[in-house]
């Protein structure tokens, strides 16, 4: 009797097509805007994630605001990599300068650190080293270059060895970092030159520490080398709270996962708004199948169809055009996100399963809801009046 009721509901369905496929519109406008705009979102989120992550989700970075007269120096970076909780630890100092090299100059940032900003950055090299602590005790004027550096100044990657003057001071490349092909780095210009942080320090008058990046010794113990980190600058700040920032990037990850999460039910609630519109269509144009077989129901009842069995075909019929109106919208879906990622080149955007199961558990529903009324209505019916219907 259920194939019975199938085969019933694909007839009734492909009978008319054009009827079926605009009643159709509904559902697949529905479920295209639902699994597209939760797609572009998990696309988008997991980019951004990975990204950060690449940063290192294991790492603290340390702002001094305000050193009451009391600055943090460079030796007491190494009392931070002393704590128990923290692997490793080094100072930042950021400046802009101009780069030159025979009739080509640009702007780059010239940061000031330490060998162990390497690890904690996760860094790559193309070819050469980076700096090395004898570098910051001697501060030996030698620098590593981004990639996109060396390229726009020296028109090639293979420059170590060279010499180039930033800030009107000479300086020796020494290494140069593998190409950035990031979300990240495409974003920001990378114009990056990396110097010892005792040579930066002094070129932009400021011998004192103002940031810190730091690793936790335990890749999930991040929050213990936080506290750790705290710790030790309100015993060196006097507990004054307001004289530093500590950011922990592993909460970072965690606050930008509850955030995009809760993006991704805020544009599945109005898609799916879409879906109960196409309901209504649903509805409405089952109503007009029951009057315009009124005289099919009085038959089927007459030879001894009953009630459930009506309603279950009617049902089904109802059920059968929002799970194709879904098969479309998923069709569409996938080739817009197909386009989609074609255009963005660094982003993926694909369905996922959960968003597929989704959008047809969603349009199954709304088949199911919006097709009750009709069926019952249709179920109803006596057959001495359904046959007497002359439409």
């Amino acid at each position: 009797m259920l194939v019975q009721n199938f085969k019933m509901a694909l007839s009734a369905i492909t009978s008319s097509k054009m009827r079926s496929f605009l009643t159709m519109l509904g559902i697949i406008i529905g479920v295209t805007a639902l699994v597209v705009m939760v797609s572009l979102v998990n696309g988008a989120t997991g980019a951004v994630t990975s990204e950060i992550t690449a940063l290192g989700n294991d790492m603290i970075v340390v702002s001094v605001m305000d050193d009451q007269g009391r600055p943090l120096r460079l030796a007491e970076v190494g009392d931070i990599k002393a704590l128990e909780a923290v692997d490793q630890a080094a100072p930042l100092g950021s400046m802009s300068a101009t780069a030159k090299h025979a009739y080509q100059d640009e702007v780059v940032t010239v940061n000031g650190t330490s060998a162990a900003y390497y690890d904690i950055q996760g860094l790559e090299l193309a070819d050469g080293r980076f700096i090395k602590s004898t570098d910051v005790d001697n501060s030996s004027y030698v620098a590593v270059l981004s990639n996109k550096a060396a390229t726009e100044l020296f028109d090639s990657a293979d420059v170590v060895g060279e010499t180039l003057t930033i800030g009107g001071r000479s300086f020796r490349i020494v290494g140069v970092l593998a190409e950035d092909d990031s979300l990240m780095s495409a974003m920001m210009s990378d114009m990056s030159v990396y110097v010892p942080f005792s040579v930066e320090a002094s070129m932009a008058d400021q011998p004192y520490v103002t940031a810190v990046y730091a690793s936790a010794a335990d890749p999930n113990g991040t929050d213990a080398a936080e506290e750790a980190v705290s710790g030790f600058l309100l015993q060196r700040f006097r507990q004054n709270e307001d004289a530093f920032s500590v950011i922990n990037m592993s909460s970072i990850t965690d606050a930008m996962s509850s955030v995009t999460g809760t993006l991704t039910l805020l544009l599945g609630g109005i898609a799916a708004i879409s879906l109960l519109v196409g309901g209504v269509g649903i509805m409405n144009i089952m109503l007009v199948s029951v009057t315009e077989r009124t005289k099919e129901i009085g038959i089927r009842k007459a030879i001894g169809a009953g009630r459930g069995s009506i309603m279950m075909q009617f049902l089904i019929e109802a059920l059968m055009l929002s799970l194709f109106g879904c098969i479309f919208g998923l069709l569409l879906s996938w080739g817009i996100l197909e386009i989609v990622t074609a255009i963005a080149g660094s982003i993926s955007f694909s369905m996922s399963v959960s968003t597929m199961a989704l959008a047809v558990g969603f349009s199954s529903a709304i088949g199911l809801i919006f097709g009750l009324y009709p069926a019952d209505k249709a179920a109803k019916k006596h057959p001495i009046e359904a046959l007497r219907y002359d439409g």
